[in-house]
């Protein structure tokens, strides 16, 4: 692909994990992302704690790669447009070349996109980019009023697999905005033709049972309970395992009420999975924090980082109780950590890519390592298929959570 330009989404110091990792991690990882072909990294924070964030911009940028920071977009009553504006502005100074509006759970409604995109291009001088999925029915309002507002980029997805948790339609976008002065200059027909050939992919994905219908739905409870599609996708699976199902609506319910102890974090990987799970555990044990996973009392702890409103004191003392909560960055904290990983790894590693692959997903890069070596069989397609869904209390080398993608 020569024309274009490869993008890849980055947890900040999280990178892909359920933890945070020493900054010659962050360093590494950078370095390899973009010495194996990735242009452009989007870079964000679960709680828009811009000291999270730093490190990987400042790295990214060194070895050649276009940094784009993103703001988690949400609402509560702390998550306002001054606030991220403000978070723009800071991000700009660290060095991104790019800001995008991560909406994850299309909350940003149409006004509310034009408003904040114009003031952003007011106060920041790279461009904007936004991002958002159609699974409350707005997303493609959004993205005109959006180009209204001067927006610079928007993503979208080919018509068979558009809309719902995905994107808005392309094909749509291009066609509303032809003749107009934000005309793409993209080729419709070329695009339909691309769109036959998506239109057997995604057949071929629902006969398998990979790309259940429903995602591609609308659902605008979306609105009312904050929870983005993977987020959702998840609490289903959770509830299925546990057989009940008929809690559905009740967990949806809970999630607000769990995000407000928690401080109002943004949902998206990894505070959407831990909020989900503690609201699935506390409509099933039938009594609020009665059961608290590991995840929970790593964010009230702050071991995520800066929550953005305090958070229920009560809550936080049931859960961890008289242990100290972090005020600083957390990675300052922690120790470099990447020559340990290559002592672990000295006997099976082949290059630096396994040393990180190990870094993130221990046990699953180990397997990894023993089948492409020949120390152990390869899975078959139907032990994948039927591996079991991740939630957050399990361990933190999963690497099923999908999140921004249909």
């Amino acid at each position: 692909m020569p024309k274009t330009k490869l993008q890849m989404l980055f947890r900040g110091q999280n990178i892909l994990g359920y933890k945070h990792y020493a900054d010659d991690v962050v360093a590494a990882f950078c370095k390899k992302s973009v010495e194996n072909g990735i242009d452009v990294v989007r870079i964000f924070d679960a709680l828009n704690d811009t000291r999270n964030m730093e490190t990987a911009i400042k790295f990214v940028k060194e070895y050649g790669g276009m940094a784009e920071a993103a703001l988690s977009y949400t609402t509560s009553p702390v998550h306002n447009e001054d606030y991220f504006v403000r978070m723009a502005v800071e991000l700009e100074k660290m060095g991104a070349d790019v800001i995008c509006i991560k909406d994850m759970a299309n909350l940003l409604l149409p006004y509310d996109a034009y408003s904040l995109v114009k003031k952003l291009k007011e106060n920041v001088g790279v461009p904007i980019h936004l991002h958002t999925h159609n699974t409350s029915g707005t997303g493609d309002m959004t993205y005109i009023l959006a180009a209204q507002a001067g927006v610079d980029i928007v993503d979208c997805a080919l018509s068979p697999m558009s809309n719902g948790t995905s994107q808005p339609t392309t094909e749509s976008l291009v066609a509303s905005l032809a003749g107009t002065e934000r005309d793409t200059g993209l080729d419709l027909k070329k695009m339909s033709e691309a769109a036959v050939h998506f239109r057997g992919v995604a057949a071929r994905l629902k006969e398998k049972g990979d790309l259940d219908p429903k995602v591609l739905n609308v659902d605008t409870n979306t609105l009312l309970y904050q929870v983005p599609g993977g987020m959702l996708s998840n609490l289903i699976s959770q509830l299925k395992q546990a057989n009940a199902e008929d809690k559905y609506y009740e967990v949806l319910a809970e999630v607000p009420r769990v995000r407000e102890d928690f401080g109002y974090p943004p949902l998206v990987t990894p505070t959407s999975q831990i909020v989900g799970s503690q609201a699935v555990l506390n409509v099933l044990a039938g009594e609020r924090y009665k059961m608290v996973t590991k995840e929970s009392k790593g964010l009230l702890r702050g071991e995520y980082g800066r929550l953005p409103a305090p958070v229920n004191e009560e809550v936080r003392k049931k859960a961890i109780g008289d242990d100290v909560v972090i005020e600083c960055r957390p990675a300052d904290l922690i120790e470099p950590e990447l020559d340990k990983y290559r002592e672990e790894t000295k006997d099976f590693a082949k290059s630096e890519e396994d040393v990180l692959s190990y870094a993130l997903f221990p046990q699953v890069a180990k397997k990894f390592f023993d089948i492409r070596d020949g120390r152990l069989d390869g899975m078959t397609d139907a032990s994948v298929s039927e591996a079991p869904k991740a939630t957050a209390s399990d361990n933190k080398e999963r690497v099923l959570y999908v999140e921004d993608l249909s």
